[in-house]
């Protein structure tokens, strides 16, 4: 991977560590003091940690900050011939949260994130200490748009994500309702220069599992089936409901699943939230952290 462009790395001026995991090497953030409870921050797809650069900023002062970029995302390995099966993704957070030692876990999700770290959640619940998700699903659906399901489409879909990157280049405008600055824009799709560096934006996209056939369905079951283990964590929901992919009906659905968490939604906000509305993110969790004790 090249070097970030100086205006990339002053946005995201953090030095990376490296963990050997499967598929290659995991590239990941981590900030904050090492004896703090761990903000485990977890990236969607077309995203990558840059994402979550406001969290970063805001609060490894007072928390352990852990951001991992996916294998095949952000600064991470794209090797050609993995799985790219969502329970390997869980399994490669587990290895990193085990090598970090991590105890007292808050994850904070997004997109594909929150299935990613529900996978892990469901499988450590007593190392949860409460969870924020933001715009993502960790239980069946078949609600899909339809940009994205020609996208699943043989032939079109390579071409169209790996050739054109259109699904990336499309987020930069889908997903937000303010536009990006060019900075910003450029950090979010610098990872994916490239055929080959697009190979995770387009396998993230194969493996929404949504028949029972898919051979990623039962590992959504199974999380979606245990998402009970954790309802007596604390939960903030943060949403932005002008979402055309994660729509109000996933966080009416997180809301019937969880009914004691916290909730925050914006009308004025689009798919990704941490670039229309970091501030007032940051808000919500500070206060709702605070009051964590």
């Amino acid at each position: 991977m090249r070097p970030l462009p100086e205006d990339v790395r002053a946005l995201y001026p953090w030095e990376g560590h490296w963990l050997d995991v499967d598929g290659g090497r995991l590239h990941y953030l981590d900030e904050g003091p090492r004896d703090a409870p761990t903000l485990l921050c977890l990236h969607g797809n077309p995203t990558w940690s840059f994402y979550w650069r406001a969290v970063v900023q805001r609060f490894s002062d007072r928390f352990r900050v852990v951001v991992p970029d996916h294998i095949g995302c952000g600064l991470s390995d794209k090797p050609q011939g993995w799985t790219y099966r969502l329970a390997d993704h869980v399994g490669n957070v587990e290895r990193l949260v085990d090598h970090l030692e991590l105890g007292e876990i808050i994850p904070v999700v997004h997109d594909w994130g929150g299935a990613i770290g529900m996978g892990l959640a469901t499988r450590r619940p007593a190392a949860i200490r409460a969870l924020v998700v933001t715009n993502t699903a960790a239980f069946r659906s078949q609600q899909i748009p339809a940009s994205i399901a020609s996208c699943r489409i043989p032939g079109f879909g390579a071409l169209a994500v790996r050739g054109l990157n259109g699904f990336a280049r499309a987020a930069t405008l889908r997903a937000v309702t303010r536009p990006l600055t060019p900075v910003v824009r450029d950090a979010l799709l610098f990872p994916y220069d490239s055929w080959a560096n697009r190979i995770a934006t387009l396998r993230f996209v194969e493996d929404i599992p949504l028949r029972p056939d898919h051979p990623s369905y039962d590992t959504l079951v199974d999380i979606e089936e245990n998402l009970s283990g954790l309802t007596g964590r604390p939960m903030l929901i943060l949403w932005g409901d002008d979402d055309f992919c994660f729509t109000p009906t996933f966080r009416a659905e997180w809301e019937r699943r969880f009914p004691d968490a916290e909730v925050e939604a914006w009308e004025d906000v689009g798919h990704y939230v941490m670039e229309d509305a970091p501030d007032r993110v940051v808000g919500a969790m500070t206060s709702f952290l605070d009051r964590l004790g």
